[in-house]
């Protein structure tokens, strides 16, 4: 791994949320459940499984039983997997992760399986210093656990370390934590009922660097 010069304004390490703060997995869902809408109904019936399951469960076996439940055929989630590797990054994440690599360290704290996970995480060309998925913390996100291996894997502390997240509900989590948090909003959503509000948020993750840039001018 990269060796990296600590520089005093940024954090030591950065984590981030992988497939909706940097990658556009939005857009693989959809063209496997065959429509925006029908993705998008797969997509928060996946996501309230997860939040509601507690320990960890197979991701691949909740995305099925997510397509089920809101009636898609058994061919979406193997057409979702069939995807994997066509995951696009959304627009300024490998400028932003190369800006930072100077700087910080690099990781991604992801809801998913280890094989996924980092075979997604694989994408941006990075040099990971941690890849956490789900299946290796034993629980979801925004359970404070995945966060907290990352964190103990580097050796350092929350206080010493950011979170970009892209989804709302990581703010239960990150807050629990005590991880600085920037929300990269890409389309605009409301703050889920009861989380915290994030450090700051831009539906632009270019925006996420001045940010990190001053991570310890004490703004």
């Amino acid at each position: 791994m990269p060796v990296v010069a600590p520089s005093a304004a940024y954090p030591r390490a950065v984590l981030f949320d992988l497939l909706t703060a940097l990658l556009d997995s939005w857009t693989v869902w959809n063209a496997a459940a065959g429509s925006e809408a029908r993705g998008r109904a797969w997509r928060a019936e996946y996501l309230r499984l997860t939040y509601g399951c507690g320990a960890y469960q197979p991701y691949e076996q909740l995305v099925e039983a997510a397509a089920s439940a809101v009636g898609l055929p058994a061919s979406a989630p193997a057409a979702l997997e069939a995807g994997w590797e066509r995951l696009p990054a959304w627009d300024g994440a490998r400028e932003l992760l190369q800006a930072l690599r100077p700087h910080c360290r690099l990781g991604v704290v992801t809801n998913c399986s280890r094989r996924l996970g980092h075979r997604a995480a694989a994408l941006l060309g990075v040099d990971w210093d941690v890849v956490v998925t789900s299946e290796e913390a034993g629980y979801y996100k925004p359970d404070p656990r995945p966060y907290q291996l990352a964190l103990a894997r580097l050796e350092i502390p929350p206080a010493q370390a950011a979170f970009v997240a892209g989804s709302g509900y990581d703010l239960f989590g990150t807050s629990k934590v005590g991880l600085r948090t920037y929300w990269h909003n890409r389309v605009g959503l409301a703050l889920p009922e009861g989380a915290p509000a994030p450090e700051a948020q831009s539906p632009r993750l270019d925006d996420a660097l001045p940010w990190l840039a001053g991570f310890g001018s004490g703004h």
